[in-house]
């Protein structure tokens, strides 16, 4: 079965039992923007509910996995009322993306930045191209990780070296990320063709008991995950209305080395 499916800013591809989720903003390297969000929510909760597909990869249209959220929304002035829903539809996502009863694989190429990153550890498996970058750098904005990256890195890395990759915010190679244990595989030779031999190894594996061992431990961690997303959102809105946030953004627009001074 090839099925395809195509939106303004999600793109699907349904072959056999594998369902290809493209982002579809290359002129933004995938910035993620609400419409986008909302898009990929939808069709997880779509793909979610069909038998007949087992592996869902996710990928980034263009020269880019994802640049992170869209600037647009991290330059507005908006209050609680309208960032808030924001931020609800960024838990929605990752929240059914982690818990979906699928196997999930990010395949990363170019950047996978910010809310990009979070969104790719929140699937079962990255496999990054050699060249790619990665980074968790809202701390160059003053902000926090959302996207759920705090319980991300503080599962994959332990707290310690979690807090270091968030405070550091450095961008980060393939095979950086890799010892660092951020992420499951280096292409070696090209992306397609480690993702193709990824996905036809576990179509001849016993799926629906991957799948069941997901879902334990997903229905295991999903409270402290919903806690996470919660904790998340009122802190980001709080760092929003800091004066270090604002000389970040100013810094950024202006192409310069931000000079944070603690407020």
């Amino acid at each position: 079965m090839s099925i395809n499916f195509i939106t303004d800013k999600v793109n699907v591809k349904v072959t056999g039992r594998v369902a290809m989720l493209e982002m579809n903003r290359p002129e933004a390297l995938n910035a993620m923007d609400s419409d986008m969000i909302k898009g990929l929510v939808c069709k997880l909760k779509e793909i979610s509910e069909s038998d007949e597909i087992d592996i869902v990869v996710i990928t980034g249209k263009g020269r880019a996995f994802s640049a992170g959220g869209d600037i647009k929304t991290m330059l507005s002035n908006m209050n609680e009322i309208e960032f808030f829903p924001v931020m609800d539809s960024i838990s929605e996502l990752i929240i059914t993306l982690y818990s979906m009863p699928k196997l999930t694989i990010s395949a990363v190429s170019g950047a996978a930045a910010g809310l990009g990153f979070s969104l790719a550890l929140a699937t079962d498996h990255i496999i990054a191209e050699k060249t790619s970058k990665l980074a968790m750098n809202f701390i160059g904005i003053g902000l926090i990780p959302d996207g759920g990256a705090h319980f991300f890195l503080e599962k994959k890395l332990g707290e310690t070296k979690a807090k270091q990759v968030i405070w550091d915010g450095k961008m980060m190679d393939a095979d950086e990320a890799l010892e660092l244990g951020l992420i499951e595989e280096v292409a070696t030779v090209n992306l397609q063709e480690t993702l193709d031999a990824r996905i036809a190894d576990w179509l001849t594996r016993p799926v629906q008991a991957m799948i069941k061992t997901k879902k334990i431990l997903a229905d295991m961690n999903r409270p402290y995950l919903l806690k996470i997303l919660e904790l998340e959102k009122h802190s980001q809105q709080k760092m929003r209305e800091t004066i270090d946030h604002q000389e970040g953004i100013k810094a950024f627009i202006e192409k310069r080395p931000p000079r944070f001074i603690g407020k």
